[in-house]
């Protein structure tokens, strides 16, 4: 019997909906501690967020040290004396309260499940996403979950990636595929770890610069038919 392909999928806005959830629980912190959550404040955190987490994946900053400066730089702008420690506690108690799935998520997991071996990764942070995975009720689907504060290293890195292929049984890279949203995470790692690389981009970016995916998806619905021509023997 030929061995079965592995997928592996990341999590946020790839399965979950992290961008839904995030501006949720933002929306609902800030109202908490009477910080403004008006669209300039929102789209200013996320700024601010995605910068520093560019910077994890570069390994010039730690994640314990991210959580909480997003806050603090962005109240030291706003001029606002919050406790941003707190702030962050609470943010991420109101993020695993719960999930939403991108669309088509649930469907395309129970389609591959049958004929592939899934796998997820992901760099967010464990009791965040054991708790928005368990709400969803998907990891049956998956054959392990790769979450970089246990792996002990970031996407991109090839590390996180070598570490992740050694706890596979007779792991082999030319019959895996990773499936992402992020080309500087999830595209770039692969390229880092020798697999083919699958970015999804609902929002119809353009790949710019010299990270460069082998195939790219507009929806998950394009994934099975795209697995076929893939992996056909």
């Amino acid at each position: 019997m030929a061995e079965r392909k592995k997928i592996l999928f990341d999590i946020d806005d790839t399965i979950l909906d992290f961008r839904t959830a995030e501006r949720n629980a933002i929306r609902q912190t800030f109202g908490e501690f009477s910080v403004p959550a008006d669209e300039s404040v929102l789209r200013r955190y996320s700024e601010i967020n995605l910068a520093l987490w560019q910077r994890l994946e570069l390994g010039t900053i730690s994640r314990e040290v991210l959580l909480v400066e997003r806050f603090r730089m962005l109240f030291s702008e706003l001029g606002l004396d919050a406790p941003e420690r707190e702030v962050q506690q609470r943010y991420e108690s109101l993020l695993e309260s719960g999930h939403y799935f991108i669309p088509g998520a649930p469907e395309l997991l129970a389609e591959l499940f049958p004929r592939y071996d899934l796998y997820l990764v992901s760099n967010g942070n464990v009791v965040t996403q054991e708790s928005r995975l368990k709400s969803a009720g998907i990891s049956p689907f998956f054959k392990d979950i790769f979450i970089s504060e246990r792996v002990g290293a970031n996407k991109p890195s090839k590390l996180f990636f070598d570490r992740c292929f050694a706890a596979i049984p007779g792991f082999r890279r030319e019959d895996a595929i990773i499936v992402g949203d992020s080309l500087s995470s999830d595209i770039l790692g692969g390229i880092n770890a020798g697999v083919r690389t699958c970015w999804f981009n609902p929002d119809r970016l353009t790949a710019e610069g010299a990270i460069r995916p082998d195939y790219e998806i507009l929806e998950l619905g394009e994934l099975p038919p795209l697995l076929e021509e893939i992996f056909k023997a």
